[in-house]
């Protein structure tokens, strides 16, 4: 019998500018490469904890990707990010440690 691998979560916070000037966007997450759907606010994934974990954020307006961004977590790093993304529905978002 095998021992499942360690995980750790990590606590991700997607923020929308106030006075963001596009509406019903939402951000869709990409961990590792795969996407996956989300809503803004703060959310939680479950990780390896000995791997190196590239997480990625966009948006996309029916039209066109926007407010990309990405950070590679390392084993080290802390569990908590935040994405920001752009006001304009053009340019990039940031991923940024949460402080």
């Amino acid at each position: 019998m095998t021992d499942a691998p360690a995980t750790r979560r990590i606590e991700l916070t997607l923020h929308k500018p106030w006075f963001a000037l596009y509406w019903g966007v939402r951000p869709t997450l990409v961990i590792d490469g795969r996407g996956q759907p989300s809503q803004w606010g703060v959310g939680t994934w479950q990780l390896r904890a000995d791997e190196r974990a590239v997480i990625g954020a966009y948006l996309f307006n029916r039209l066109w990707r926007f407010g990309a961004a990405e950070f590679a977590l390392e084993p080290g790093h802390s569990a908590a990010l935040v994405y920001r993304a752009p006001a304009l529905p053009f340019g990039r978002g940031r991923i940024l440690p949460a402080e």
